[in-house]
């Protein structure tokens, strides 16, 4: 009887390993597993295809219904909608990034978020009323007060 360590060698010397010989399938066996494993990657690639298209819309979806939900608080008229709504998407992506920013301490974010509004501010004076403004404001205020729960984890 063979050792198994002489089993071994006597198996590399035919080119076969011990897991090739303990599972010699027939063809049809072999070529309906390749097809399953093909069939398995086509599948996952299709899922993640999926998650990959849908979470953008998703976010998308989420950036409109936010300034809709600023636009109806501050009551603002079509003509206000036409020149603010730009100037709140070119800000929303400034201020998300901000707030997933896990590094940033929350005065740091406080900071951070206040001069990004300073930005903006003079153009928003122009175009909302006083009572207008002072809702924005407080609709900021309550956005950096999130950005600092949001570091403390809650």
């Amino acid at each position: 009887m063979l050792s198994h360590n002489r089993l071994l060698t006597t198996l590399a010397q035919f080119g076969l390993t011990r897991q090739a010989l303990l599972t010699t399938l027939p063809p049809n066996q072999i070529r309906r597993n390749k097809m399953k494993n093909y069939i398995r990657l086509i599948a996952l690639a299709l899922c993640f295809g999926t998650f990959v298209v849908v979470a953008p819309a998703s976010s998308a979806q989420n950036k409109g219904a936010k300034l809709q939900a600023i636009s109806q608080q501050l009551n603002l008229t079509p003509q206000q909608k036409v020149k603010v709504l730009p100037i709140l998407a070119d800000e929303a992506p400034k201020v998300e990034a901000v707030k997933n920013n896990s590094s940033l301490s929350g005065m740091q974010k406080m900071q951070q978020l206040r001069a990004i509004h300073q930005q903006t501010d003079p153009q928003m004076k122009t175009i909302l009323s006083p009572a207008q403004y002072q809702k924005l404001q407080a609709i900021r205020q309550q956005a950096i007060r999130e950005a600092m729960q949001k570091r403390r984890g809650g």
